[in-house]
C-alpha cells in the first residue's frame, strides 16, 4: 500500500529562533492562494499531493489531520471531485506515498495505518516525488505540514524551482516557531509559484481551514476558491473577492 522510495540525504541543522504566527498570516495566505492562475482543465478531478512529516514531534497534528482531512473531500464534491495521495516521511530514510484516493474514508484508512517515528526530515524527496508523480499525470498543488527543516536548503530551492516550472505550487504549512524553517518553507513556496502560512499547533480550526482552502483550489481555481468563502460565511475568504473579482 505504502511503497518505499529514495535513501538518506546530507542534512544540515540550523539553529532555531523564535517566530509567532497569527491571524494576519492566515489571511495573507489566502489571499496568494486565490491570485494563483487555475492550472487545470474544465471536466478533470483536482489532483493534491497532501505530504506531512510523521516524524515523533509530529503524532499529535497528524492525529489531528485524520479528524480534519474528509473536510478537503467536503468542500471539493460539487467541483467535480478531488483524488489526494498522501506521502509521508519517519524514521531512518523512511518516505512513502499511498495510491491515488477520491474518498475521505480511503485517505482516513491510509492515515490511521501511519505510526508517527523518530528521524529526521526528507522534505527534498517528496518534492522530487511531486515532480515525477506530476510527469507522469498532472498535479495540481501539493500540500506540506510539518515543523523541522534538517536538509541543505539550496538543493530544496532548486527542487522548489523545478515544480515551478511544472506549475506545481507547494503550499507549505508550518507548525511551531523556529525561525530558519519559516525563511526555507517561505522560499520553497515562492520557488514553487505557491504560499506558506504557519498555524498555530493548539488550533484544529487553522488547519481546517488551510488545508480547505488549497484543496478548493486544487479541484476548482480561484473562482471556486471565492465561491467557497461565501458559502462558508467565512471572517476570512470573503476579504479575498474585492482582490480578485473580475480576474479569470
Amino acid at each position: 500500500m505504502f511503497p518505499c522510495f529514495w535513501g538518506n540525504e546530507k542534512r544540515s541543522i540550523v539553529a532555531k529562533l523564535p517566530t509567532q504566527s497569527s491571524r494576519a498570516d492566515i489571511d495573507g495566505f489566502l489571499k496568494k492562494v486565490a491570485d494563483l492562475p487555475a492550472r487545470r482543465s474544465p471536466g478533470e478531478r483536482g489532483r493534491l499531493i497532501f505530504a506531512m512529516d510523521a516524524t515523533m514531534s509530529r503524532e499529535p497534528t497528524w492525529d489531528r489531520a485524520c479528524g480534519i482531512q474528509a473536510e478537503m473531500f467536503k468542500e471539493t464534491a460539487a467541483l467535480g471531485g478531488l483524488d489526494v495521495q498522501l506521502v509521508y516521511y519517519r524514521g531512518f530514510g523512511e518516505c512513502r506515498a499511498s495510491r491515488w484516493v477520491g474518498d475521505p474514508g480511503g485517505l482516513l484508512r491510509l492515515m490511521t495505518a501511519v505510526s508517527c517515528r523518530a528521524g529526521h526530515t526528507q522534505i527534498g524527496k517528496v518534492l522530487a516525488h511531486a515532480q515525477r508523480e506530476t510527469r507522469k499525470r498532472k498535479v495540481d498543488a501539493l500540500v506540506f505540514v510539518g515543523d523541522a527543516l534538517e536538509e541543505d536548503v539550496d538543493r530544496l530551492g532548486q527542487k522548489a524551482g523545478e515544480l515551478g516550472l511544472l506549475g506545481v505550487p507547494v503550499f507549505m504549512f508550518q507548525e511551531g516557531d523556529a525561525a530558519h524553517v519559516r525563511r526555507s518553507f517561505e522560499d520553497i513556496a515562492k520557488l514553487s509559484g505557491g504560499a506558506y502560512c504557519p498555524f498555530d499547533s493548539g488550533s484544529a480550526q487553522q488547519l481546517r481551514e488551510l488545508l480547505s482552502a488549497v484543496a478548493v483550489y486544487a479541484a476548482g481555481g480561484k473562482r471556486a476558491l471565492i465561491e467557497f468563502g461565501r458559502m462558508r460565511g467565512s471572517k476570512t475568504v470573503p476579504l479575498l473577492t474585492g482582490q480578485i473579482r473580475g480576474r479569470e
